[in-house]
Order: C-alpha cells, then structure tokens, then sequence
C-alpha cells in the first residue's frame, strides 16, 4: 500500500524542513499528471536524480482547468498512481490553481520542470516566471528535464472518447488550418481594439436551498435556506468577458435611482473597464432573484425591475453621450435584455453610428413576444439562440439556416449566429454566403446562465477584430464551454483560461 505517501501540503513543508536541516537536497514536482504515461515516469525519474527526496504536488480536481471532461481521473486516482511510483517519496493534493503557493510553503531545493517549460514566453498561463520567482525566492533553483514528452491531452482526446466523433471530426478539420498558436495570435491582435458595452445592468442572486417537500397543507414545495451568492449580470458580466482581451472597454449602463448597487458594481468591474451610469427613475437596478436547489436547479424566480423605468431626459442623456462618443471606439457591443435601458431612439442612435455593431436581443420573460432583433435597422454581427431567431420570424418549422439568413439580411448583418444548446452553434457569413456550425465544446455543464452573453462577447470581438468568422465562432463557443462550467456570473472569461481551453481542444 502506497496511502502512507500521501500527506497534507502542510506535512509535506514540515517534512521537506526537517529533510533540508538534515542536509538533504529536496525535489519537488508539481502537475495534473491525469493520465500518467511512460514521459511522466521518465520525467520524475530524472528529477529524483536530483535530490535526495522526490515531493510531489497534484492539481486537485476543482482547479483543473484543461478542457472539457477533465480531469478524467479524480484527484484521489491521481495522487495515488503518482505514490504507487517507487522514485515518488510523498505526494500532495495542492488545492490552488497554480504551485506558486505551495512552492512559498514548501520551499523545495530543486524545482524540476519538463523541458516544454524552458521558453517562459510559450506557457500560456504566464505562470512558470512565477514558479521561479516563488522558488528562488528561497534559495531554491529550477531544473529542466530532457525526458521524452508525450501530452496526456493529446492520447486522452484521443483514445478516451472525451468528445463524440462529431467533435473530434471538427476539431481535426479546424486544427488542419489553424493552430492553437495562430489562434492565440489572432487573440492578441485584439487587444487595441476600444470597445463600448451598452446595454442593461443586472443584478443576479442565487439561494441556495434544501428541498424539504411538500408544505403540511396544500401543494407547495417547501425549501430549507442553506446560503446566498450574488453576482455582476448582464451587460457588466458582458464587460468583464471583453475586458479580459481589449484593453480598452467602456461599460454605459442603467442603474436604479432606488437600490442602485453602484458601489457592488463598481467593485466587480475589472480594472480596464470604465463605466458611465445613468439613472432609471424610482426603480431598482434590474435584480433576479433565483432560489436553487443543490444541483443549480431553478425552482423560482423573482424579479425586481420596473417598466419604462427610462425618463424622456435620461434617454436623452443617453442618446447625446452616443452620439459625442461613438466614434471613439472601434466596436459596439450591445447585450440588449429587454429591460427598458435600451429604448427604441437609444436603438436608433446606436443604428445610425458607422461602427462595428454586435447586437443580442434576449427574450425573457418580462418581453417575451415584444423584444426581437427586427427593432435594430442594422447590425453587423447578431448573436440570438434559434427560439430567438424563429420569434423574429414568427417562423417555427422552416430549417433554421433559412431562417437566420432572412432575419439576418432584412437587418443588414454580415454576419450571424445561432446558438443552440447542447446542438453547438453555427454562424453564417452573409457575405460569403458560407455556414460554419461548431458542436458543444463541453462536456459538462454546471450552470447556462451567460453562457450566450460570453459566446456574443467573444465572437463579437473577434468579428469586431476582423478575425474570420470561422475562428470568430470556435472562439465564441470554446468562451461558452468555459462558461457553462462556471456558477453563474462568478468569473468572467480569460485570455488565460481561453489559451488553456483551446490549447486541450486542438491537441
């Protein structure tokens, strides 16, 4: 049995003192390790040549951010093949998205990489400069090996069935003309671009309960309050999601004269963002209050908005700050939701500037069957989900690629998407006359919510960025796998977090 080897982080620094004060030159290692192959064993073999003692420290499951399916195998599963390796002396769960703290506690003598880490400039995450200055910080050095390497990404894609044949034969289409570097590239490129958000702020709040059955009388489910989590919603999520890529994003918003969550909001908002609010009159900032239970599912629904809550002076006041700023950007972002920001000569301003305009019209329940995307006279890129598309076009039963393209050429776009679900989404270049569908890209889902605010954030960048569309879509969709793995609005979408998705993707 191997069990006795795995110990705490905090066992583990305590063991690596005592082993260091007794003369000891102390190796640590650190990785996912999700499928071990013979590079791993060759890779921790060298390093053992180094030290005395071998450590080593596994991602543990919740931090492992390397693609849909992942990890394969459970951090338990993990952490004992790595003990059950007779050159591995202790093992460690390391509960952090990076080894820099671990490093900080541990404070091993060599900190032995694979040579895939010797160019600092080609690790996406920016990570491993910090690794270094975490372990020369105290009297540590860093070691590359020479091993032969193999990408446990590669062979589980691969032979584990991680993807259905649909999506493996897409991404072995995509990958034969773009690489995950030319994509990364293209990425960067739109990092200049000078971006407006305009749209309606939303407040979200998750309850989270305990079912507890039907009331004593009558038929009411009745629910036990567990905890409470509140998150940055709608065009300020959307903000964040654009502010991870272009340096530059403004955020212009409505918020409640009553119950503004300005100083919330103000703190969620990354540091490249500025914002510019306007009141709504005796109203709150638009709140959706959604009680779930323990799986995310929702059982009810509050909202706290009210309607035509825009007062002729402060729609005016939005149309005026359009029309003295607009030409300084070089994208229009507009996450429309319906809830009374975006009125109808806010729309017309917005129509009427010459920038790249990237609309989504969302049908909610408070503007089910009065909110489509027929209200713009233009738009450049639209983003809708097909019962979005199919309500523009009071059209239930024509194929949905006829559909998107009527809807698309009456409002001038030259580009448009459609996003379906669990079906992937597809976009049609208007100009080229081309379809590009993209499948799922996850395989897990925790929670939908903003997943559609991350596609349009994302693709609409891209297009913005005169990237093709069919990268503009894989992009959108890789950005939406990301986000269905995520709470809610919890955390916006990375140029970190996409580089790692997409780099497991197109392995």
């Amino acid at each position: 049995m191997t069990s006795h080897k795995i110990i705490s982080l905090k066992q583990m620094a305590e063991q690596c003192e005592k082993l260091k004060s007794d003369g000891n030159s102390v190796v640590l290692c650190h990785g996912t390790f999700d499928l071990m192959h013979i590079g791993h064993v060759r890779y921790l073999q060298r390093a053992r040549q180094e030290g005395a003692v071998l450590l080593v420290t596994v991602t543990a499951d919740e931090f492992v951010n390397k693609g849909p399916g992942r990890p394969v195998f459970n951090e338990q599963l993990r952490a004992e093949s790595l003990a059950s390796l007779a050159c591995v002396d202790f093992v460690a769960i390391n509960h952090a998205l990076t080894a820099v703290d671990a490093l900080q506690l541990i404070r091993p003598s060599v900190y032995v990489k694979g040579s895939e880490y010797r160019s600092h400039s080609e690790d996406v995450t920016g990570n491993i400069v910090r690794e270094v200055d975490a372990v020369e910080e105290h009297g540590g050095r860093v070691f590359y090996t020479d091993e032969i390497t193999f990408s446990s990404s590669s062979l589980l894609n691969e032979h584990f069935d991680i993807f259905s044949p649909e999506t493996r034969s897409y991404l072995k289409d995509f990958r034969e003309k773009w690489s995950a570097k030319d994509v990364f590239s293209m990425l960067e490129s739109l990092s200049g671009l000078r971006v407006l958000v305009i749209g309606d702020a939303i407040i979200d709040q998750y309850h989270y309960t305990t079912p507890m059955g039907q009331t004593g009388k009558g038929n009411t489910l009745a629910v036990k309050y567990d905890s409470e989590e509140q998150f940055a919603g709608g065009s300020i999520a959307v903000a964040n999601h654009v502010a991870g890529f272009a340096k530059h994003v403004t955020l212009v918003t409505g918020l409640g004269s009553k119950d503004s969550y300005e100083d919330y909001i103000r703190s969620k908002l990354l540091d490249n963002v500025e914002p510019s609010f306007f009141a709504m009159e005796n109203a709150p900032t638009v709140t959706k209050r959604r009680f779930v239970d323990g799986d995310l599912g929702k059982l009810f629904e509050v909202c706290f908005y009210e309607e035509d809550s825009m007062t002729e002076k402060a729609e005016q006041a939005v149309c005026d700050w359009i029309e003295r700023h607009v030409e300084e950007y070089d994208l229009v972002l507009v996450p429309d939701f319906g809830n009374g920001f975006i009125t109808d000569p806010v729309v017309d301003a917005l129509c009427n500037s010459n920038k790249f305009l990237a609309v989504n019209t969302q049908v909610n329940s408070a503007n089910r069957g009065f909110h489509v995307i027929k209200r713009y006279s233009r738009a450049d890129f639209v983003s809708l989900n097909e019962p979005e598309v199919r309500l523009a076009a009071h059209d239930r039963h024509t194929p949905i690629e006829a559909v998107a393209q009527a809807v698309g050429e009456e409002v001038k776009a030259s580009a448009f998407a459609v996003t379906r679900g669990t079906k992937g989404a597809m976009m049609l270049d208007l100009k080229e006359g081309m379809v590009h569908s993209a499948p799922a890209l996850s395989t897990k889902v925790v929670d939908r919510i903003g997943a559609g605010d991350s596609f349009l954030s994302l693709a609409g960048l891209c297009l913005g960025g005169k990237l093709p569309s069919e990268v503009a879509v894989f992009v959108g969709s890789a950005a939406a796998a990301i986000d269905v793995q995520i709470v809610c609005n919890r955390e916006p979408i990375s140029m970190v977090g996409l580089k790692k998705y997409i780099t497991t993707l197109l392995k």
